[in-house]
């Protein structure tokens, strides 16, 4: 098994792509870590909305009535595995049976129960619905943040739920005192 950089999860914590990122689906992404472990690690990106489908289209399909209270509500693309499967992210003042807590903040829920409660305005004060989530196999985020392929950092509530989703990712690299022209577009070893 590979050596963790830190020795520490980083689950709860913001993945920033890097500059040089080269694959478009992650390019300029910041990702919610929801598990990180030695078996490997699953998030959601944060600010990417599916151009496939609205969220009133998408109750409508799944049956849910949402009587105007949360049309508003953005579908965002929460990575490129299981595209077809919904996750919410959420505060964890509302929780369901099948919520996940992250941290003591944000918790996550892949169950209709919380589309539900969003739907009729009995759900938790901040929630976003992604299709699909970013999953690495054993080792595979580690190696990956040791190519200098992404930096991370601590989350917040406000980050996290933020529908500024053009300045998501500025933000997160400001969060952890870097200045953007600093990073190269380059990957690499000193």
């Amino acid at each position: 098994m590979p050596l963790r950089l830190d020795d520490h999860s980083l689950s709860g914590k913001l993945l920033i792509a890097m500059p040089g990122m080269r694959d478009p689906r992650f390019a300029r992404s910041v990702i919610f870590l929801c598990a990180h472990n030695p078996e490997g690690a699953m998030g959601l990106v944060l600010n990417k909305i599916a151009g496939s489908i609205g969220f009133k289209e998408l109750m409508k399909q799944l049956g849910i009535e949402t009587d105007g209270l949360a049309e508003h509500r953005l579908v965002h693309f929460g990575g490129p595995v299981e595209p077809s499967r919904g996750f919410v992210l959420h505060t964890t003042d509302r929780m369901e049976e099948s919520s996940m807590a992250v941290d003591d903040d944000i918790a996550l829920t892949s169950t209709t129960d919380i589309l539900k409660a969003i739907a009729i305005g009995a759900g938790p004060s901040r929630a976003m619905l992604a299709l699909g989530c970013a999953s690495w196999g054993p080792g595979q985020l580690d190696s990956e943040l040791q190519q200098n392929a992404w930096l991370h950092a601590e989350a917040d509530v406000e980050l996290v739920f933020d529908r500024d989703l053009d300045a998501k990712w500025e933000r997160a690299i400001a969060k952890i005192g870097i200045r953007l022209e600093m990073l190269s577009a380059e990957a690499g070893h000193a």
